[in-house]
């Protein structure tokens, strides 16, 4: 039977577009779940590069330190160089989109998840979002209303946070900066959350 006489005779069961949309959302569960397995792999290459103990590492992850060390050897030679420098006032894009994140998930959480922004950032942490230009663009437009809109339940690091990421962003810094572009967005998000937990 072909295409052509599937559409003459439906069978009852599933419209081509039911199912597209199923193929369409259990695709994107497999990449978020391959995605984020590199991510980790990088992660534990930083890690080890940066002079941590594969048990230690091991206990971090809540893998097996053969599996740590099966990710270690992965990546050498030829592994990824330390990021020496985890200040949170750096330029590069990728870096500036992972405070971004974190600062729109702060939000969310600030106002118990009666944010603009909630369903967004709970997209991108489930894998369901990538932080591409259009999506980040999407994000700062939430970000702001959330800002504006919640003046004054929200504390004035968080417009203040917005307003240097912001400036960064429209500008972008020519920097070429250690890592790849999911590991230091990830970081930055790490980073940027506490900062704002901390109140600096």
């Amino acid at each position: 039977m072909t295409d052509e006489d599937d559409h003459r005779h439906p069978s009852g069961f599933l419209s081509e577009e039911q199912a597209g949309r199923m193929f369409a959302d259990m695709n994107e569960v497999i990449r978020a779940g391959e995605e984020m397995r590199r991510l980790r792999s990088e992660m534990i290459a930083l890690c080890a590069g940066a002079g941590w103990t594969q048990e230690r590492i091991a206990r971090l992850t809540g893998m097996s330190q053969p599996a740590v060390s099966k990710q270690v050897t992965r990546h050498s030679p030829g592994s990824p160089p330390p990021l020496t420098e985890l200040a949170l006032d750096q330029h590069d894009t990728p870096w500036l989109e992972g405070r971004l994140w974190g600062l729109a998930e702060a939000i969310s959480e600030t106002l118990r998840h009666d944010a603009r922004c909630t369903r967004f950032v709970d997209a991108v942490g489930r894998g369901r979002k990538r932080l591409t230009p259009p999506n980040v663009d999407a994000l700062r437009r939430l970000v702001e209303e959330d800002l504006r809109l919640h003046r004054t339940e929200l504390p004035g690091g968080y417009r203040t946070a917005y307003d240097v990421i912001s400036r960064r962003l429209d500008v972008p810094a020519d920097v070429t900066a250690a890592g790849s572009a999911s590991v230091r967005r990830t970081l930055a998000h790490r980073i940027q959350r506490d900062r704002l937990r901390d109140g600096s």
